[in-house]
This record gives C-alpha cells, sequence and structure tokens, in this order.
C-alpha cells in the first residue's frame, strides 16, 4: 500500500547575490527525481512489492475458493481478475480498485481490495477517490452475494458484517494516513533543520558583523587620532621650516597623512554597522597621557575618585580622544577644556573648545562623519546620553553622561 512514487527530498542552497554580504543559508528539503544507483533500487523494490501484493491477492483467492469448492465460476473469475489487477495499481490506483470490488463482492479477493484501497489513499489521502472507494470496499463486504441470503440473514449478522466492512474499510485508510502523517514529520524535521542551520548562520553572520563594527569603531578612534596628529605636526613643520628640502619632506608627509587619513574613512565606512560590542582598553585613569601627547593647549579637571566599569571608563576616554581629534582637524590651536565627573551613579564627560584663534591656512583634514556617530552608539550600548553641538562663541562642547550603576 505505501508507494515512494521514485522520489527523494533533497536540500538547495540558495545562490548568493554577487556582492552580497549575507550568509548563505539552505531552502527547505525540495523533491527531485531519483537518479543513477539509487534510481535502479528504487524501482526494483517497487517491482518486488508489486509481485508480493499480486501473489497476496492470489493466495487469498486460493484459499477462499480451496473452502468453496462448489461457488459459481464467475466468482473464481473476478476474484482472479482483482487479484492480477493489482500489477497496474501504481499507474492507475482508482481502475485497479474498481476492478477488485466485484471480486471481493461475488468472490474471495479481499485482501487485493484493501491493497487496492490502500493505494488510493496513499496517493490522494481523503480525496473523493479515497471515498468513494472505502464506501465499496465497504459495501462489497456488508452485501452478500446472492441477495437472497443477504435478506434472510438475521439483524445480528448484518451488525456483524457492517463492524466487519469498517475494519476492511479502514485498516487500509489507518495505514495510508499514518504514511502520510511519518512523512509530514520527516517534512517537519527537514524543515527544523534547516531552520536551526539558518539560524547558525545568521548568529554567525551576526558575530561577524558586531566585530566589524568593534573593529571599525577602534580603527577610527586609534588610528584616525594617530595620523591626524602626524599630520598636524607635518603641516606645522611646513609652515615653520626654511630649507625647501624641509618643505618638501613636511608636504609629502602631510599629503601621505591625509590621503591615508581619507582612505581610512572609505574603510571605516565598509566596516561600519550598526551593532557592536565594545572592549576598550585605555580609560580615565590614561587621559593625562592622551592629552599630553595631543599638542593642544588643554585643561583637565577630574573631579571624584569613584571606581566605575571597564567599559564605562573606556567610553569616557574614547570621547575625549574624538573630541580632540576633531578640534585638530577644525579648530586647532583653540583652548580646550576636558571635565571629568566620577560619582557613585554616573559618569560625566565634556570637552568643550573655544573658536579657532586665527583662520585656517591649511586645508582641512578629511573626515566621515562616523566619529559622533560612534560615541552616541556607545551611549547608547551603555544605557547613556550623548550630547554634541556648537556653543554660542563658535566653540564645539561635547557631553557624555554614562550610569556607572549596571
Amino acid at each position: 500500500m505505501g508507494d515512494s512514487g521514485g522520489r527523494v527530498l533533497v536540500g538547495n542552497a540558495v545562490r548568493r547575490r554577487p556582492g552580497a554580504d549575507v550568509p548563505a543559508i539552505p531552502a527547505a528539503p525540495v523533491e527531485q527525481p531519483v537518479r543513477g544507483r539509487w534510481a535502479w533500487l528504487t524501482r526494483r523494490r517497487q517491482f518486488l512489492l508489486d509481485v508480493a501484493a499480486v501473489l497476496v491477492g492470489a493466495a487469498d483467492v486460493w484459499l477462499g475458493y480451496s473452502w468453496n469448492r462448489d461457488a459459481e465460476l464467475y466468482s473464481l473469475v473476478l476474484s482472479g481478475v482483482a487479484a492480477a489487477a493489482l500489477v497496474l495499481r501504481r499507474r492507475f490506483p482508482f481502475l485497479t480498485l474498481l476492478l477488485t470490488v466485484p471480486g471481493f463482492f461475488v468472490g474471495w479477493s479481499e485482501l487485493a481490495a484493501m491493497i487496492a484501497l490502500g493505494t488510493v489513499a496513499r496517493r490522494k489521502a481523503l480525496g473523493w477517490q479515497t471515498l468513494v472507494g472505502a464506501a465499496l470496499v465497504w459495501a462489497a463486504r456488508f452485501f452478500w452475494w446472492p441477495p437472497d441470503k443477504f435478506l434472510a440473514a438475521e439483524w445480528q449478522q448484518h451488525v456483524h458484517n457492517a463492524i466487519y466492512g469498517f475494519l476492511v474499510a479502514g485498516l487500509p485508510l489507518a495505514i495510508a494516513l499514518l504514511a502520510h502523517a511519518r512523512e509530514e514529520l520527516s517534512s517537519r524535521i527537514a524543515e527544523l533543520a534547516v531552520s536551526r542551520e539558518r539560524e547558525r548562520l545568521l548568529h554567525a553572520h551576526a558575530i561577524r558583523a558586531d566585530e566589524r563594527a568593534r573593529l571599525a569603531r577602534e580603527m577610527h578612534d586609534v588610528v584616525s587620532h594617530q595620523v591626524s596628529l602626524i599630520a598636524m605636526q607635518a603641516g606645522a613643520l611646513r609652515v615653520a621650516a626654511v630649507d625647501p628640502n624641509a618643505k618638501q619632506v613636511a608636504g609629502t608627509i602631510r599629503m601621505l597623512s591625509t590621503r591615508t587619513l581619507d582612505e581610512l574613512r572609505q574603510l571605516v565606512s565598509v566596516l561600519r554597522t550598526t551593532s557592536g560590542d565594545d572592549s576598550p582598553q585605555p580609560g580615565v585613569e590614561e587621559l593625562p597621557q592622551l592629552i599630553a601627547g595631543s599638542g593642544m593647549p588643554v585643561t583637565l579637571t577630574v573631579i571624584g575618585s569613584a571606581e566605575v566599569p571597564a567599559s564605562i571608563s573606556g567610553a569616557a576616554y574614547r570621547t575625549v580622544q574624538e573630541a580632540l581629534t576633531n578640534i585638530r582637524k577644525h579648530a586647532n590651536g583653540s583652548m580646550v577644556t576636558v571635565r571629568v565627573d566620577l560619582d557613585d551613579d554616573e559618569l560625566r564627560v565634556e570637552v568643550l573648545n573655544g573658536p579657532p584663534p586665527v583662520p585656517r591656512s591649511s586645508p582641512a583634514l578629511p573626515s566621515g562623519g562616523h566619529g559622533l556617530m560612534g560615541l552616541r552608539e556607545r551611549a547608547d550600548l551603555l544605557s547613556g546620553t550623548f550630547e554634541a553641538g556648537a556653543t554660542n562663541d563658535g566653540g564645539f562642547t561635547v557631553k557624555m553622561t554614562l550610569p556607572t550603576l549596571r
């Protein structure tokens, strides 16, 4: 009664669009024909099952006839036709069922009718052909041949035949429904495996995206800070130098530094995503060294000595570092004030600079605009607030407030 149909479930992978930064996610299983050696084994298995079905039907007819030697010849013929018709059950399942019902009604092809009904139910589930076939099999078992014997039977016998008919028609249906349920369960298990693989790939992709974001932020904070300092020092050297060769070398250094900053900005734009994990090393304790190496007049004030988590302290350091980098780019030479307030509840850091003392004499250093965005992301990740904007006197202020109780 089972029918594999010569097909198996295989998985396909979704093709990635060229250049797309997404993981290749397996698609749901789809049916494909069996080929090669497995196809030959499947066909052989089907052939053996068909032969077994015909032999079982023929044995049932032979046993029934051996107990009723005085039966009419047409009963034996119709029963034999029913058993032989099972060879057609795969190509013409409903026709095969119709050919087995007369032999079941007047003869002994009960098993042949059950096998044919199971094949129809396996193919059509609870379709109209299955329901009609089940009704015919039940009727062939409930009614007798010849009719006079059926009419002369007691009502208890009719009840018995009705119940037995339900069993004869219901058993193939139950087996077919169980096979369908098994296939459905197998399909769900395959889909679950694909879903888990998809989830694993997406999780790995998210981890890579977070690492890229962290790398982009650290590259912008650290490398950009150092290269911009080199560019500014080279610009100052070019202005102050008297020797033409020194001026040329300083100009070359500044040009290369500016180009490096521009390439770094492009690289950060490629790497940046909207999420990342921050684990900066320097903190508030390293601010004096940062300010000393900035080459600008900076006044540092640290109020309080409360201990804060490393992530909070690192965010304060990166805030000051980014602010100083922007001041060198846009207001070099202005007075800068850095204030850090530490208490048991929160950390507050503010960087304030005045307007540049003289008009800019050299081209502005390139800026990708990611620095302040990165600081805002840090504040959001740490449940804090971030503000940045121009002051009334032409300067600029950067403020970040972070809770220290995590």
